[in-house]
């Protein structure tokens, strides 16, 4: 499966009938899955479809989901009031014989009577309108797709960056780890030169327990552990990378990893290049973490 980022946009539109749909999808980074929805009035029912698609195709994520629908014709019917009508009609009947010469009604006149006729937009029969909402759920699915192929474009992108910074840690694992200043030689001179410093000021220090001291520091300053342990969050990241889908959770939990790592190799360091290396370390990992937050 291929990396998928969490940020990407799709827009899909189509006309049917006297309808002009639109869909807009926006996603961005989220701690899990949440989808909103702007669905035009007497259309709440797509949003059991919206969620069920959006969920079949990504798992992580804000989500915003828009649709707008536009008629591109009006038609305008008259809906007549019968019961007015009849009441209108008996009122003259009753009056007929107290009218002198009643004029005839006509349209003009039914039309001004309040409430007799209704003029609103014409509605579609059930076909057309079954037809317009298949017609807006294939274009739903279109969008989710395009926007699928976004995140995943974006995700190839991301996944040959981060493999790069993985890359780039293990040649500082590699660095610190071949620094003379980790040689037991090297380690052994420096604590020589130092105890004799000690002893040559302070000729009262007990020179057994002064070596134990030296020793018992030596070993709490060996960084074997942390290499070692870098080298199979390195070996773990690279796996992540290969097997693709959603990991970015376990990635992220990976560069904490990292981060506590180095933290140690900084403070362990005994020399200028391992603790330069370190910092680096560091400065490597913040980013693999901050590009870690973008994937799904």
């Amino acid at each position: 499966m291929a990396l998928q980022s969490m940020t990407g946009f799709a827009r899909s539109e189509g006309t049917v009938g006297r309808y002009r749909w639109a869909w807009e999808l926006r996603s961005v980074n989220g701690k899990g899955l949440d989808i909103r929805m702007r669905l035009p009035p007497g259309m709440e029912n797509f949003e059991g479809e919206v969620r069920r698609l959006v969920s079949q195709y990504v798992t992580r994520g804000n989500v915003q989901v828009g649709l707008s629908v536009q008629v591109s014709e009006n038609r305008v019917e008259a809906v007549l009031n019968r019961e007015t009508l009849d009441a209108v009609l008996k009122l003259r009947q009753d009056l007929g014989a107290e009218l002198v010469d009643p004029a005839p009604l006509t349209l003009d006149a039914l039309l001004s009577i309040r409430g007799l006729v209704e003029f609103k937009e014409a509605a579609d029969d059930v076909e057309a309108l079954a037809r317009r909402d298949a017609d807006v759920l294939n274009g739903l699915e279109q969008a989710v797709h395009a926007l699928c192929e976004m995140r995943r474009i974006e995700g190839d992108a991301l996944c040959r960056l981060l493999s790069d910074q993985v890359t780039r840690i293990e040649e500082l694992a590699q660095i610190v780890e071949a620094d003379p200043s980790r040689q037991p030689d090297e380690i052994a001179r420096k604590l020589e030169s130092q105890i004799a410093a000690l002893i040559g000021a302070a000729a009262t220090l007990d020179r057994d327990r002064l070596y134990a001291e030296a020793a018992l520091l030596a070993t709490r300053a060996d960084l074997r552990e942390e290499i070692d342990r870098l080298k199979a969050h390195v070996a773990a990241a690279r796996d992540l990378l290969a097997m693709g889908g959603p990991v970015g959770r376990k990635l992220d939990f990976i560069a904490q990893e990292f981060n506590r790592e180095s933290n140690t190799i900084c403070s362990k360091s005994n020399s200028v290049a391992v603790t330069s290396a370190g910092i680096e370390l560091k400065v490597v990992i913040d980013q693999f973490r901050e590009q870690v937050q973008n994937l799904e």
